[in-house]
């Protein structure tokens, strides 16, 4: 499911809601979740998921093109953690 299709089922489902309003919704949402990760913090949804960050280590990687090595720094990444429910339903898929 893309963004776009998001927000068409949101403003379907909530017919109040204009697809101006529905796209105001998902943008604010994400903009919440995105500068709570870019502060460290957790984001936790019941039932669906957690959002966290992981630490990767600076590593000795390699370009692919060339072949030659290439240090490669630390960075955090996000990472997603399905929770119970989610995993519990799409497993009765």
């Amino acid at each position: 499911m893309t963004k776009s299709e998001l927000i068409a089922r949101l403003a379907e489902r909530f017919p109040q809601l204009g697809v101006k309003d529905a796209d105001y919704a998902v943008k604010v949402i994400l903009d919440a979740m995105t500068l709570a990760l870019s502060r460290a913090d957790r984001i936790e949804i019941r039932g669906f998921g957690s959002f966290a960050l992981n630490y990767r280590p600076p590593r000795m990687g390699r370009n692919p093109k060339s072949g030659e090595k290439v240090q490669v720094p630390q960075k955090y990444v996000p990472h997603f953690k399905a929770g119970k429910e989610l995993r519990e339903r799409v497993d009765a898929q």
